[in-house]
C-alpha cells in the first residue's frame, strides 16, 4: 500500500495541480472574479484553449473600480 501513495502523488497529484493552476493563482491574487475563473476552469479547462484563457485571466491585473 505504501508504494502506491508513492506514485499517486506524481502523477495524479500534479495533474489535479496543474489542471486547477489557473484557479490556484486566482485565490492567491484575491481576485474580484475568482469564481468566475473556477467555473471557467473547471468545466473548459480540459480544453487547452479553456485552460490558457483561465490562466490569463487569472494572472491578469484587475483594473480599478471607478467610485462616483
Amino acid at each position: 500500500m505504501h508504494l502506491l501513495s508513492i506514485f499517486f502523488f506524481p502523477f495524479f497529484g500534479f495533474g489535479f495541480l496543474m489542471y486547477f493552476l489557473p484557479t490556484i493563482i486566482a485565490f492567491a491574487r484575491n481576485k474580484r472574479d475568482t469564481m468566475a475563473i473556477l467555473l471557467l476552469n473547471l468545466f473548459l479547462g480540459w480544453s487547452v484553449i479553456g485552460w490558457v484563457i483561465a490562466l490569463v485571466w487569472a494572472a491578469k491585473n484587475d483594473v480599478p473600480a471607478m467610485v462616483r
